[in-house]
C-alpha cells in the first residue's frame, strides 16, 4: 500500500576518499606542546597524587607541608615525598622551603594548561 511518501535513496560515496574528508582542516597541536602536556597528565594521573592535589588546593592557605599530608592518607613520610616530587618536577606544584620543611602550592599556570586541555 502507498501512502504517498517517498523513499529516499542515499548513494554511498564513489570512493574511501571521498568519504573520509568530511574533517578537512584539523589541526593538531604542536608535538612538543603534546610532550609537555602528556608529562603533566601522567604525573597528575595516579589517584594518590590527585588526592594530594586536592588536599593542598582546599588547605586554608592553599599551601601544605608533608608533615600535614601524611596521616589522611595513610602514608609514610617517604611514599607522600616521592609523589611530590613527581608533581613538582612536572611543574604541578611549587616549593617553599622554610627551615627544614617544604611546603608546597599548586603551580596555577600549569593547573590551568591542563584544564585547557580537558576543555
Amino acid at each position: 500500500m502507498n501512502d504517498g511518501r517517498v523513499l529516499q535513496t542515499i548513494n554511498p560515496p564513489d570512493t574511501a576518499e571521498e568519504a573520509c574528508h568530511t574533517h578537512a582542516g584539523l589541526v593538531p597541536i604542536a608535538r612538543e606542546d603534546a610532550e609537555r602536556a602528556a608529562r603533566t597528565l601522567k604525573a597528575v594521573s595516579d589517584p594518590t597524587r590527585l588526592q594530594l592535589l586536592s588536599m593542598i588546593q582546599s588547605s586554608p592557605d592553599g599551601e601544605a607541608c608533608v608533615c600535614d599530608l601524611t596521616e589522611p592518607l595513610g602514608l609514610t613520610q617517604p611514599t607522600v615525598s616521592h609523589h611530590l616530587k613527581i608533581l613538582l618536577d612536572a611543574g604541578v606544584l611549587n616549593r617553599d622551603k622554610r627551615g627544614s620543611w617544604a611546603y608546597f602550592t599548586i603551580a596555577p599556570n600549569k593547573l590551568e594548561a591542563v584544564r585547557a586541555l580537558l576543555v
